[in-house]
């Protein structure tokens, strides 16, 4: 019960931290920002940690790490194109993306995955108007949410029986690394909102939630959290409307529904197909 509750925390934090760092990223380059950000919660994390990493976790977290900072450079840079609205419902479809990556570790894929599939496509395009109407932006986003879901199926394969804060630790030094490897360290300083989002986001969104999801992610399955994970967009729709004032036509607003019908809906199905006494894949 205490991963569920602590990764549904840091769900809600996720959530949040769309509206946050659209609004961040409109006044600090995009680049720097994640470096600062990543920088933080690297620091934090050696801190309370203090201790090297073994070499299979450094392994596994470089790995993992170089995956996951993609995906974050991907939806920043979506974040800056298209709104955060948009760009949660997008993100969201990873728990839809998860059992299909997983396919390739050779888990089955069962027929709720292929229909939430479907119906978060139908969803897509009503809310973007099509691929005619998708914009740089939602594809980008869309791209991080393939990204997301790798690394939730790598986590899933390879965490169990190593430690979980050296491995978030390394995860957050290569995306540090990364960000910083073309040296775009910006020399204007931020003003106190981007450091406010650089906090909450480096802190609570990477530092901390990245420790409580591989911790967790050692003790329930990959398909098991991404249904908890399941509550990002919907965290993230919450936050648009009511602190951004995105608000969705009759159109839009149909594709939203759908794309939080299909994941909830998918993730429901596996639970219950797991409580039948057959376990989905890890």
């Amino acid at each position: 019960m205490i991963y569920v509750l602590l990764l549904l925390a840091v769900t809600a934090v996720w959530g949040w931290t769309f509206v946050l760092v659209k609004d961040a990223v409109t006044q600090y380059p995009t680049l720097p920002f994640l470096q600062i950000r990543f920088a933080l919660a690297l620091v934090v994390l050696a801190v309370l940690i203090r201790r090297l990493p073994t070499r299979r976790e450094l392994r596994i977290g470089a790995i993992v790490g170089a995956v996951l900072a993609a995906g974050y450079l991907t939806q920043t840079f979506g974040l800056t194109l298209t709104s955060p609205g948009n760009a949660g419902l997008i993100t969201g479809l990873f728990v839809v993306l998860t059992p299909l990556l997983n396919r390739l570790f050779g888990a089955p894929i069962h027929w709720w995955t292929w229909a939430a599939t479907l119906v978060s496509l139908a969803g897509l395009v009503l809310l973007t108007g099509g691929p005619s109407g998708m914009n740089l932006g939602d594809l980008l986003v869309l791209a991080c949410a393939v990204l997301f879901a790798l690394h939730i199926v790598m986590l899933g394969r390879w965490s169990p029986g190593t430690s979980a804060a050296p491995l978030a630790m390394v995860q957050m030094g290569m995306c540090t690394l990364l960000f910083s490897a073309g040296g775009s360290w910006s020399l204007r300083w931020p003003n106190a909102a981007v450091w406010f989002a650089i906090v909450i986001t480096g802190l609570f969104a990477s530092a901390f939630g990245y420790f409580i999801q591989t911790w967790a992610q050692a003790h329930i399955s990959a398909n098991r959290t991404a249904l908890i994970l399941a509550t990002e967009p919907a965290w993230a729709l919450v936050a648009a409307v009511l602190l951004a004032g995105q608000r969705f036509g009759v159109a839009q607003a149909v594709g939203a529904a759908l794309v939080l019908a299909a994941i909830v809906g998918h993730e429901g199905a596996s639970l219950k197909f797991e409580a039948h006494g057959q376990p989905s894949p890890p």
